[in-house]
């Protein structure tokens, strides 16, 4: 083997051993702390709950976010965060839409719109906004969680994900959440 294989291999391999690393850490430090009773409902008219998203809603459709209903938010919200991810991304969980600071009165999320006041994040994409189920390849699932803050977050619109898991920390006091599934055909 030749001495560029072999520093090939150590540079791949310590490329890998920090993936994992960050992987890992990033995990460690957004991990929440969640209320085990749950009476906040999201639903959606499009898809029940473990369900087939449509694919107009995905990026082989129009790549719009499908409209959402939220019911009994616990008493005493000041704010609701939504986070939507996939899990079953080949590198680690892809982020689809972050928004925080929505009214804990709002009943409906329209297709295709964001609350009134509400704050949309980055997500993986390094974008300001929803983006639809893509899958490389067989079922993902779409986690849309729903959480209830006693408090509004008060963050740069640049921020990930990982930055409102960070600044919700014991400020949660209900959530729910309601996956859909997508399969590109």
């Amino acid at each position: 083997m030749s001495v560029y294989v072999k520093l090939f291999l150590i540079v791949l391999a310590a490329a890998l051993l920090l993936l994992c690393y960050f992987s890992q850490r990033s995990r460690q430090t957004s991990r929440l702390e969640l209320p085990d009773k749950k009476t906040m409902e999201l639903s959606s008219p499009v898809f029940t709950n473990n369900g087939p998203i449509p694919q107009r809603f995905t990026c082989d459709g129009e790549n719009i976010n499908p409209p959402l209903a939220i019911s009994q938010v616990t008493e005493g919200a000041e704010a609701l965060v939504l986070l939507v991810d996939d899990p079953d991304a080949p590198m680690g969980v892809w982020d689809h839409w972050v928004v925080w600071n929505i009214d804990p009165r709002t009943e409906t999320i329209a297709e295709n719109s964001l609350p009134a006041g509400a704050v949309q994040g980055t997500n993986s994409s390094n974008s300001r906004k929803y983006i639809g189920p893509c899958p490389p390849s067989g079922t993902h699932h779409y986690h849309f969680k729903l959480y209830a803050l006693d408090t509004d977050l008060d963050l740069d619109p640049s921020s990930r994900k990982s930055d409102v898991e960070v600044a919700m920390k014991g400020h949660v006091l209900d959530w729910t959440d309601l996956i859909g599934t997508y399969l590109r055909q």
